[in-house]
């Protein structure tokens, strides 16, 4: 293991973790709130990184892959625990850990929360909570990989360890300009959102911080209604669109400016996407039609709820925990599934859905015709066997995963909903559940060990476990291997 190089990245990330908390900063000097919380978390901030450059600022070696998992993983754990002071300095969540689940759950795009009242949290504390999702959503590193120079051999391995999906690979030869066009695309399509939302009446201050939300699909809001506290059909048609729009693959945005929409639009995975989101609200919006004025009104509320949970976003315009059985029941599997690979959302990913179930005919075609050649494919490319084995592992993982915090979470004595839907929740990193962690409730309920254990099961879903499980493999902090 090569020390030096970890604690330069992680003075890197240190430093540009106090450059991004200058944005929050000037949103409470312009409220005329306290400056005090930013700039002590600046301050201790600047001063880690500074530690963390002297050790590692003589570093020679490569980036091995290990080096890149384990320092992906801590990279997102430090911006987590320098991250979460502002709450506690602030006053908005004194508990430190209660803060520090807040934080992990803005930067993993997750969007649970225990605040209970939103709209008295001062501005700039709002700010820097929904600025979390939009640095998280891509990825801090892909970030840093954007702005300051770094080896492209280096810069794979923490590409491969950040970036979520099945398959990995780069859109350009180099992956400083892979990481930029990633950025690029992404800044563009906030700044698009952010201003049809001042069209639509939103001043820029919920307009800003629901385009975060938005685009890092984490759903973290400055109402305590959420997006149904405009009850506006406009500002929910443009947040539902753009949910849906973040939850697509950005190498497919990526191919149709290089004017190759035709290969973009071959995507098994954004057809299938699409069909299950067209199918969802349909459905959905039939089994609501009772509760509406309307089918039209029904699929509003159908189509937004829809988009939100599968792309893992969890903004809200109605209470779906009062939506019948059915209802209930497909949001949950939307959960479950989530979004497609290389986006900013959440959940097992649709990639991995379309793998299995090609997988499992192959594996009938097989037993059916014992001499014929099964090749699984995914977009016309075969797959190979390491990324099939990956995807079942990764399925074996979650689901090993899920129970076990379901277990642990059990103890607290909360109905089987709550327990349930709080761990997929925090694991698929959606943020509201069902029942006491529905959109009406929040986290605040947990225990201080209940709330670490959701933390650790909010990493885990955003880094997709394996990166996370490498801080614990045999032999992986020894010096040499």
């Amino acid at each position: 293991m090569n020390y030096r190089i970890i604690s330069s990245i992680l003075s890197r990330i240190l430093a540009i973790e106090a450059g991004l908390l200058l944005a929050p900063t000037a949103v409470a000097a312009v409220y005329g709130e306290s400056l005090s919380p930013f700039l002590w978390t600046i301050l201790i901030s600047l001063l880690a990184a500074a530690v963390l450059y002297l050790i590692g600022r003589k570093h020679t070696g490569t980036l091995h892959p290990r080096e890149g998992f384990v320092s992906v993983t801590l990279s997102w754990l430090v911006i987590s625990l320098v991250g979460a002071l502002p709450f506690v300095y602030s006053g908005a969540i004194p508990n430190y850990i209660s803060a520090l689940f807040e934080i992990i759950s803005g930067f993993t795009t997750t969007g649970a929360s225990v605040l209970p009242e939103v709209e008295v949290v001062p501005k700039g504390v709002l700010f820097w909570r929904s600025f979390s999702h939009f640095v998280g959503g891509m990825g801090v590193l892909v970030f840093m990989m954007a702005i300051l120079p770094t080896d492209d051999e280096h810069s794979m391995h923490l590409l491969r360890a950040e970036v979520p999906g099945p398959v990995k690979g780069k859109l350009m030869p180099k992956m400083r300009s892979t990481a930029r066009a990633l950025y690029i695309i992404y800044l563009c399509m906030t700044v698009v959102e952010v201003v049809l939302l001042m069209c639509g009446g939103l001043g820029w201050f919920d307009a800003l911080t629901t385009a975060f939300g938005t685009a890092g699909t984490g759903g973290f809001g400055v109402r305590n209604a959420s997006i149904g506290a405009y009850s506006s059909a406009y500002v929910d048609v443009v947040v539902g669109v753009f949910m849906v729009l973040f939850g697509v693959n950005f190498n497919l945005y990526y191919l149709i400016l290089m004017k190759r929409s035709l290969k973009s639009l071959k995507s098994q995975e954004l057809w299938v996407y699409l069909a299950v989101i067209a199918g969802a609200t349909v459905t959905i919006a039939l089994n609501i039609a009772h509760l509406y004025s309307g089918f039209v009104e029904s699929l509003r509320y159908s189509f937004f709820q829809v988009s939100s949970i599968i792309t893992t976003t969890g903004f809200a315009t109605a209470d779906f925990n009062l939506w019948p059985s059915y209802s209930r029941a497909l949001l949950v599997l939307l959960m479950l599934l989530g979004a497609c690979a290389g986006s900013t959302g959440g959940g097992t990913k649709v990639a991995r859905l379309v793998i299995v179930g090609k997988a499992i005919w192959a594996e009938i075609r097989k037993l059916l015709f014992p001499r014929s050649v099964s090749r699984v494919t995914l977009d016309g490319e075969r797959l190979e066997a390491d990324a099939i084995r990956n995807t079942m592992v990764y399925y074996i993982l979650y689901t090993f995963f899920a129970l076990g915090a379901f277990l642990l979470l059990s103890t607290e004595g909360y109905d089987l909903e709550t327990t349930f839907t709080s761990v997929i929740s925090c694991l698929s990193n959606i943020g509201p559940g069902l029942s006491l962690v529905g959109p009406t409730g929040n986290f605040s309920i947990w225990s201080g060990p209940a709330k670490l254990i959701l933390s650790l099961c909010m990493l885990l879903g955003r880094l997709e476990i394996f990166p996370v499980l490498t801080l614990f493999a045999s032999g992986v902090w020894r010096r040499k291997a």
